[in-house]
């Protein structure tokens, strides 16, 4: 397999309205981020992806873009990310940008443009389509933020598409001079220096021909008609041949509904479209028949299902991306681990998943200090459109309980990963001195960046030696993945194995001890344990504490490392 830079990186996401505020105004910043760039060093990444930061009225938090060549002024200005980019280059970290292009929002001057007239040179940069003759939309696409997802404008009388917010209307990519546009907008950061791009919903661009009605409903999903649509390949590939080629940078596509095979099709390297994709499988191990809102219990086996499909289905061909949160789902140890009795030893055994399967690993800020979900009790206190939008849909409309819904956006909603970066047991969390624009965790006293600094046994500490190990050993990027105990309904575990060397990966999904039986060459006794999150004395062949997390080598290799233990 090809070595190369991406696949042994270690991506590190930054939401920045919530990172880290440097003027009092409640909103993190630009120069908040550079503040913290030692921090980052510390922690020992190599690539920063940073949610938008374009000029956006934040109907959606700045995935609404108005103006793909300016910042927005709330996070500052040009000079800013200048700033920004090169405090990261001189650290040895890349910059990977978001690139939304599936939407604009409403505020754009294209949109703007293209709403004035129907001859409008750039009316087809976006989708319009008269209404149905009774008056109702063109076809019953349900958008992805509750209710439908065409809206009507007076001034030519007809409706245009948008598959999330009202104010995102969908960009139409069958029009050549709008994909010439977007990938003059990309040549434009790279030429400045960007190491990479993020794609937003990147599998939802090309949709079906006639734009089609699922079924009879009033409102229906209409992934069948957009979601890996007929000319996707296509675009991506221009899209490659135009602008990636020419590029040492890495990418990645967020892709709802992609399956194996089709992930195949899109990172394939000589299909030559993207490196990687975000896959959503593994993040609805939880979700009900209802879909997101429907909260429902998730098994260990179940996990372990996705996850091995894609570790042995992308084994020869693709890349997978490695993550368990980020700013549209909730936080991993609330989700997978416990943020109760058990969140630091939990947070560390779910890093070590995160790190030794094989891909490329993302870490969402927060994580590596075992951050968790929030519950507001006042729904005035969620900021998210997603949010909002469907209490109004199941509660205010549907007549659904209250207490049932909030319990669900306890569980699932946004804005679990959105609350400020806690940095300090200072007021705020040490990310503001003014108001911040959504409130802050209130668990910041016992969480944060200055505690787990100075506890050399803390979460942070323990993801530094994770990311270390990985540097210094090439199994963990590039070794053979085989699953163990498949039918264990507490431990996950898997082997690595790459040029006569061969690690075992342990790890309690449980509360409770945990025992296990290997086949003989696999006994751990006498074995190298390069990283556990408990102390390692006398611990050898014997059950697994809770939420603990062994790796072993079993044999071969040259031992590169010191004991990673506590």
């Amino acid at each position: 397999m090809k070595r190369t830079f991406w696949k042994e990186a270690v991506v590190y996401q930054i939401y920045p309205r919530s990172f880290k505020d440097s003027n009092g105004d409640g909103i993190g910043d630009l120069k908040g981020i550079t503040s913290k760039l030692d921090y980052l060093k510390e922690l020992g990444i190599d690539v920063v992806w940073i949610s938008p930061v374009y000029k956006s009225p934040n109907d959606d938090n700045g995935y609404d873009i108005s103006d793909y060549y300016d910042i927005m002024d709330e996070f500052g200005t040009m000079a800013d990310w200048e700033e920004l980019l090169e405090g990261l280059h001189s650290r040895g970290i890349k910059l990977m940008m978001d690139l939304v292009v599936n939407h604009s929002s409403d505020e754009h001057p294209w949109f703007a443009q293209s709403r004035s007239s129907k001859d409008n040179p750039y009316r087809d940069y976006y989708i319009w389509r008269k209404g149905n003759p009774d008056g109702t939309p063109p076809n019953n696409w349900a958008s992805f933020f509750s209710g439908s997802a065409w809206q009507y404008d007076e001034t030519t009388d007809e409706y245009y598409l948008h598959l999330f917010s009202r104010k995102q209307p969908d960009l139409n990519w069958e029009n050549p001079k709008l994909r010439s546009s977007i990938y003059h907008m990309m040549k434009f950061w790279l030429d400045k220096g960007v190491d990479g791009f993020r794609m937003d919903v990147i599998n939802v661009i090309s949709k079906a021909e006639g734009l089609p009605s699922n079924g009879t409903a009033p409102l229906a999903d209409g992934g069948r008609y957009y979601i890996n649509g007929p000319h996707i390949h296509e675009y991506l590939h221009e899209m490659n041949s135009e602008v990636l080629s020419k590029y040492s940078i890495m990418t990645v596509g967020e892709m709802p509904g992609v399956t194996v095979e089709e992930a195949k099709k899109y990172t394939a390297e000589d299909r030559e479209e993207l490196q990687m994709v975000f896959q959503f499988e593994h993040m609805n191990v939880d979700s009900g028949p209802g879909g997101k809102w429907d909260v429902a219990e998730w098994t260990l086996p179940q996990l372990r299902e996705v996850l091995d499909k894609w570790q042995l289905g992308l084994a020869e061909e693709g890349w997978n991306s490695l993550y368990l949160n980020n700013h549209d789902q909730p936080r991993m140890v609330s989700r997978f681990g416990n943020d109760g009795e058990y969140r630091v030893p939990s947070a560390k055994m779910l890093a070590t998943l995160l790190h030794t399967l094989k891909g490329t690993p993302y870490i969402y800020q927060g994580e590596e200090l075992g951050m968790t979900n929030v519950s507001f009790e006042k729904l005035e206190d969620y900021r998210d459109i997603e949010i909002h939008n469907m209490y109004k849909e199941k509660v205010t409309d549907g007549g659904e309980d209250h207490a049932k819904i909030l319990k669900a956006i306890h569980a699932k909603g946004r804005d679990n990963a959105r609350t400020p970066m806690q940095w300090s047991s200072e007021a705020n969390a040490g990310f503001t001195t003014g108001t911040p624009w959504i409130k802050v965790n209130p668990n910041y006293t016992e969480i944060n960046a200055e505690q787990a600094l100075a506890d050399k046994d803390s979460i942070f500490h323990y993801y530094k030696r994770l990311i270390t190990l990985r540097k210094e050993n090439p199994i963990m990027v590039y070794g053979d993945y085989t699953p163990l105990l498949p039918n264990n309904e507490q431990i996950y575990a898997y082997t690595r194995t790459l040029e006569g060397e061969q690690w075992l990966v342990l790890l309690n999904f449980s509360a409770e001890e945990a025992s296990f039986e290997l086949p003989e060459d696999l006994n751990p006794a006498g074995k190298t344990l390069l990283i556990g999150n408990y102390p390692a004395e006398g611990r050898a062949d014997v059950p697994l504490r809770p939420y603990e997390a062994r790796v072993y080598r079993i044999k071969g290799g040259i031992d590169r490392t010191k004991l990673l233990t506590r």
